[in-house]
């Protein structure tokens, strides 16, 4: 499974936005996985590949306080999320804000996930790679 294009979506008031179909499609069950992603934005993973991902993390020993605290902020931001039969999901109010996330946003496939970002936020990384 690959996730791959760009795609501009808009969020409704109550958070709920509808993923492209080239996104659903490669969802199991239409179950995904959204956690905090790097760059404030959301990374969302197929449920089966979180969970196969989720087992790696947990091999971390207890005694790394750094791998702990990492842990910490990646599990207690991950929700698990049901797609509706026209392809929406409601994503939580704390995710909605540590993205900066309103009534638009850009979905991104990264390969093995794909991301939710702030219009602008997505605007200005995509300047910054420009110019390297």
């Amino acid at each position: 499974m690959v996730f791959y294009g760009e795609y501009s979506v808009s969020i409704t008031a109550g958070g709920r936005i509808a993923l492209p179909k080239k996104v659903r499609e490669l969802l199991t069950n239409n179950l995904f996985v959204v956690t905090k992603g790097f760059g404030s934005c959301l990374a969302g993973y197929d449920k089966r590949d979180w969970e196969e991902r989720a087992d790696t993390l947990l091999d971390v020993s207890l005694l790394d306080m750094d791998q702990i605290g990492k842990r910490r902020s990646l599990f207690s931001s991950t929700v698990y999320i049901e797609l509706d039969d026209q392809g929406r999901a409601v994503l939580p109010n704390g995710l909605l804000q540590f993205a900066d996330l309103d009534t638009k946003a850009v979905i991104v496939g990264v390969g093995d996930h794909f991301e939710i970002w702030n219009t602008k936020r997505w605007s200005d990384y995509m300047s910054t790679l420009e110019t390297i």
